[in-house]
């Protein structure tokens, strides 16, 4: 910007024809100021005075650049303000202005030393260089044992200190004092107005707005204002004098300093604000965590549950191709997969073997004991194929096969529930139906239950003694063909069903393969998961809409605060920064907050046996999406904060 520079004849403040109304069109339209027109040269002591509603302290606002004239000219070292841009203006109340207002206007959340280093952290001062200087200004003021009191531990008089120390911080060339002694007992009001002296004498222009003629009289000279309109003058500084105030000057890196070095100040304003409203910031981060949790844990299990499933399917092998008749077929005489058929495929080249199943249910019998349950005849590869090895005794031979063999290999729970007294069931014999089994095996568990079944409640015999002397049927229920090559399994199952449908001239059997079942399964348990996880960012998005809503409830609520940020200088992208800050780190805080706790419901579903695998970019992608939440849903309420009327700020209750 273009930085204000006095000279010795042109007045620091020059008011032409300066008017300012309220309302209009539908609303009553409110003259306050009549034409004023004025000029104050650096170094002036003014005083100016008049009765409530006098329009003083409007003449105040506009003279800080709190407010703007409805019409006139108002030029401070010879130019327009009209002209200057929002953060110019900044500027000016930033590095040129410094107030004291009636009421202190002190952030209550903050100590005495904070309040007064404002200026100088909107004016991109090193922290350390800041606080020795508002250390050393509220020592000089009488304050240096209280530095870090807050606004209610203070007198009346020590907040106005506060105050004027504020004021001072960036320099306070122009002093604005607004009814400094208002609210002040008669000692405290004395300290404050020689306070104003030694300023006035060390070359700082002081302009004080009173109502109190005896107040206005330390000043060198008075303006008098009566509805709006300036009656009587005492007299104006010559302009030789105007050479006393030096130049304003401004770094040209100054607000890039600022950006860069108070986001950390941000962060801890932001901090404090969470803290006194702990129990509110509670209930904000209650969705967010929600949200951030539930992502975590619905994918960590989604992706467990769909390792496991992959992992059973997987362990019966995912070289196999099934075929079975069609339900309708098998019923039908003659057709089905024959014996014939079996032999036709098992000339294909990339079949290695070919494995008839027959199954059923069956009443087996121990003792007094008889349970109905599922009987698997097949053949001796069976184990082999399945990766499901025997626990105890041995699995069935292909000899045994062969010559019809009465011997079975049972499930660890059947076992259990038929001989609960019996160690080793190796060697006792069981009926299936009325036929004689001698049990040479127990199957390692597999645990995999379908409906009240379960794999080991299974009773696996040879495939010939199951159709000729269990089931009496020599058809298989369903033939399992083992690849060589998993490659070529697609190709495989296409010539499989050229030899059957070349045989039979109409497809009454059906083929699936174990690759296509893992497929399939975890393509649902891919979609299960995006289920659960769009579930969890509907309530990460509600976190978000509750985090606006309270971002809005903190702007009503520190309007003023708001006001006096921007009467020390505070830029618009300055209280941007400070609520956007806000809103990210309470989005943080409660996506740091999730990530924990959904880490610990994970640890303990392990404990409970649940599978959880956990996702590390479902991790940090659900932190991310918290912190965007905040960003995302935090703007508008920052945004509506940057753009408050400095003067309608303040004036909030």
């Amino acid at each position: 910007m273009e930085v204000p520079v006095l000279s010795d004849r042109l007045p620091l403040i020059s008011l032409v024809d300066i008017r300012k109304h309220y309302g209009g069109g539908d609303k009553p339209r409110v003259e306050i100021l009549h034409g004023i027109s004025l000029d104050i040269h650096a170094g002036e002591f003014v005083a100016i005075v008049g009765a409530s509603g006098s329009g003083k302290s409007t003449l105040m606002n506009i003279l800080g650049c709190l407010d703007k004239p409805s019409s006139g000219r108002y030029d401070f070292a010879g130019r327009n303000v009209a002209d200057m841009e929002a953060d110019e203006l900044a500027w000016l109340r930033r590095e040129a202005f410094g107030f004291v207002f009636q009421g202190y206007h002190l952030i209550a959340t903050e100590t005495a030393q904070e309040n007064v280093e404002i200026p100088a952290l909107y004016a991109g001062m090193p922290e350390r260089e800041r606080a020795e200087r508002a250390q050393a200004l509220l020592t000089r003021l009488g304050l240096g044992e209280r530095l870090h009191y807050r606004p209610k531990q203070l007198s009346g008089g020590q907040q106005q200190r506060v105050s004027i120390a504020r004021a001072l911080m960036n320099g306070g060339r122009i002093i604005l004092a607004d009814e400094p002694t208002g609210a002040l007992d008669s000692r405290s009001g004395e300290e404050v107005m020689r306070l104003l002296n030694e300023l006035a004498d060390a070359g700082h222009t002081i302009i004080l707005i009173t109502h109190d003629r005896d107040v206005a009289a330390n000043a060198r000279r008075v303006i008098e204002i009566r509805d709006g309109h300036v009656i009587s003058d005492t007299g104006v500084l010559q302009p030789s004098l105007a050479n006393t105030a030096p130049a304003f000057k401004l770094e040209a890196d100054a607000s890039q300093v600022a950006w860069r070095g108070d986001m950390l100040e941000a962060c801890r304003a932001a901090w404090r604000v969470m803290w006194v409203n702990r129990f509110r910031t509670a209930l904000t981060l209650l969705g967010i965590i929600i949200g951030v949790a539930s992502v975590i844990v619905m994918m960590a299990v989604g992706m467990g549950t769909k390792e496991r499933v992959v992992a059973e399917l997987g362990a019966f092998g995912t070289n196999h191709i099934y075929v079975r008749p069609k339900h309708e077929s098998s019923k039908v005489p003659g057709r089905g997969i024959s014996v014939g058929d079996l032999e036709a495929i098992g000339d294909i080249p990339q079949i290695t073997y070919v494995l008839p199943n027959l199954s059923g249910n069956k009443v087996v019998r121990y003792g007094n004991q008889d349970v109905q349950t599922r009987i698997k005849g097949s053949g001796a590869a069976m184990a082999r194929m399945l990766n499901w090895p025997v626990e105890k005794g041995a699995f069935f031979s292909e000899e045994d096969n062969q010559r019809m063999a009465t011997v079975a290999v049972i499930g660890p729970r059947l076992a259990q529930n038929l001989m609960p007294d019996v160690e080793n069931p190796v060697g006792e014999t069981v009926l299936i139906g009325n036929v004689p089994f001698q049990v040479i095996g127990v199957l390692v568990s597999k645990g995999a239950v379908t409906g009240d079944q379960s794999d080991d409640d299974l009773v696996v015999i040879p495939y010939s003694t199951a159709s000729m002397r269990v089931f009496g049927e020599r058809d298989p229920s369903y033939v399992t063909l083992e690849v060589g090559d998993m490659k070529q399994i697609d190709a495989v199952a296409k010539a499989v069903d050229d030899v059957l449908f070349s045989r039979h001239q109409i497809r009454d059997y059906g083929m699936e393969n174990a690759a296509g079942w893992i497929a399939a399964q975890a393509k649902t348990q891919d979609s299960m998961s995006i289920m659960l996880a769009l579930i969890a960012v509907i309530s990460l998005l509600v976190g978000g809409i509750g985090v606006m809503n309270v971002m809005l409830m903190t702007v009503r609520e520190r309007t003023r605060e708001i006001g006096i940020r921007m009467a020390t200088g505070a830029r618009q992208r300055d209280i941007l920064q400070q609520f956007l800050t806000e809103a990210v780190l309470v989005t943080t805080v409660g996506g740091v907050t999730g990530v924990l706790s959904g880490l610990a419901i994970g640890v303990i579903l392990v404990f409970w046996g649940m599978p959880v695998i956990f996702s590390l970019s479902a991790i940090i992608g659900a932190f991310f999406c918290s912190v965007i939440t905040g960003l995302v849903f935090g703007f508008m309420p920052a945004r509506q904060a940057a753009k408050l009327d400095p003067v309608v700020a303040l004036a909030s209750e």
